[in-house]
């Protein structure tokens, strides 16, 4: 229906010899923070294939993670400058479906990204199979510890779809596959500094600890820091990358991250808003791949590729 407007208000204007305006096409692309270079990458994604589509978009979201309404306030902004799209990554994936709704009833077509929200209301989600991914995760952390032993994790919040799932994939893992590994604590912190804290009080109260596997970039930097300040002697293992991290890696002090394709997902939202707006039919889920990878695998050309600093 858009179209046949545009063509014939074209038409109409070409028969009267008045000047035409080609409407904008414009989507907020709205992320979960800024505070980890994650999402730099994936504002480039994003902005290379908005240059590649034609399109005008804005990369828009709180300071940090844990600033849910803050995020929701950016949310109903971005939606009421009318958008022909509307990318969002939610920092809680129920309590933000309500202003979603709101995108939705007013025609705005939404495609999630990272984290997917408890409705049907995206036409798809951009992200990782966090349950997959964390199960690498698990397995890296087994192998290295010998298969036996008590760890621990680091989540990076309860309330976002990736953090539940990589919880419950590192956990279920875990449990399936390694039945003597008992995992003495979990916590939740999506910064370094808390993380940090985590990390030495898990070590202060459980000594014997072997492993501890951290599940997002903040996280994995306080787990870094936490083991180098403490000299504990024990296997960390991180999820995403940056250069903290991957030096991290290469020094020795984590054994190994499990990384996401954070540019392939900036890239996945745009082109598939592009689709929408054409009414191309979309997948529910666009898998963007993982991939573990540790010193000796760093270099590789298909593991470099998703590394960013």
């Amino acid at each position: 229906m858009k179209k046949t407007i545009l063509t014939s208000a074209l038409a109409l204007g070409l028969a009267i010899g008045a000047p035409v305006f080609a409407q904008e096409t414009y989507f907020p692309i709205i992320a979960k923070g800024f505070s980890h270079q994650f999402w730099q990458a994936v504002k480039a994604g994003a902005e290379e294939a908005a240059a590649r589509n034609g399109v005008t978009i804005t990369f828009e979201g709180p300071n940090t993670e844990a600033e849910i309404d803050k995020q929701t306030d950016i949310l109903n902004a971005a939606i009421a400058k009318a958008p022909q799209g509307l990318g969002f990554a939610a920092l809680d994936s129920q309590a933000q479906v309500p202003a979603l709704q709101k995108a939705a009833d007013a025609g705005i077509p939404i495609v999630a990204f990272d984290s997917g929200v408890e409705s049907d209301l995206p036409l798809t989600t951009c992200t990782t199979d966090n349950m997959a991914a964390a199960a690498a995760a698990a397995d890296g952390l087994a192998k290295a510890i010998g298969e036996e032993g008590k760890i621990a994790a680091v989540i990076h919040d309860q309330t976002s779809a990736t953090g539940i799932g990589r919880r419950d994939g590192f956990l279920n893992r875990i449990k399936e596959a390694y039945p003597n590994i008992e995992v003495v604590d979990v916590q939740y912190a999506n910064d370094a500094l808390k993380a940090t804290d985590n990390v030495k009080a898990m070590l202060q109260a459980n000594p014997d600890i072997k492993g501890i596997f951290a599940s997002n970039e903040g996280a994995a930097i306080g787990l870094a820091v936490a083991i180098k300040e403490s000299g504990a002697q024990i296997v960390g293992v991180g999820f995403d990358s940056g250069k903290t991290q991957k030096d991290a890696i290469m020094d020795g002090t984590l054994i190994g991250s499990v990384t996401q394709n954070p540019v392939g997902i900036g890239q996945c939202v745009v082109d598939s808003l592009a689709k929408a707006i054409k009414g191309e039919e979309l997948p529910k889920v666009i898998d963007t791949g993982f991939y573990w990878y540790d010193k000796t695998n760093m270099a590789d050309e298909k593991i470099a590729a998703v590394l960013y600093d």
